[in-house]
């Protein structure tokens, strides 16, 4: 079930009566918050081994086939597969068939969802950092007042 197909049950539960004992607001909530929550856990738990982030690396210079991923390896192509297959189901890639050969491609928009969720930590940091440079000036200029005193 999608965030749409939950939208539409949500609607659905609230316009009809309910029992007591159902409550369609906390049922809609938990899919729609696995949905969202979910593909951005996923990516970022693929990003995190540095053999995927090297495989993506390859695949943004354009699509290769899995046995090519797993020469550049000191690793089984069946590693390099599991590799793959943890990238594809964070749908970091996509897979085709070519005859016998497994065509991987880059889909870079997880990757999006990961940058606009650390864009608020980039700005509070930011902020902070300005904050700080602000503090530090005026130590300074309270330090240079002090021996200008003396």
């Amino acid at each position: 079930m999608d965030w749409t197909d939950a939208r539409e049950a949500w609607k659905a539960a609230v316009a009809a009566p309910q029992a007591p004992s159902f409550r369609p607001l906390d049922r809609a909530a938990v899919i729609y918050n696995h949905v969202v929550v979910g593909s951005l856990d996923l990516t970022l738990a693929a990003v995190a081994d540095p053999t995927r982030r090297s495989i993506l690396r390859r695949l943004a210079a354009g699509p290769r086939a899995v046995g090519d991923l797993a020469r550049r390896y000191r690793m089984s192509q069946q590693a390099v597969s599991k590799h793959v297959a943890c990238l594809a189901r964070a749908r970091l890639i996509s897979k085709r068939r070519r005859g016998r050969l497994h065509i991987c491609s880059l889909n870079p928009a997880p990757l999006k969802e990961v940058a606009r969720w650390t864009e608020g930590y980039r700005r509070f940091w930011e902020a902070s950092f300005d904050r700080l440079d602000d503090l530090l000036v005026e130590m300074k200029a309270r330090e240079r007042r002090k021996k200008g005193d003396r």
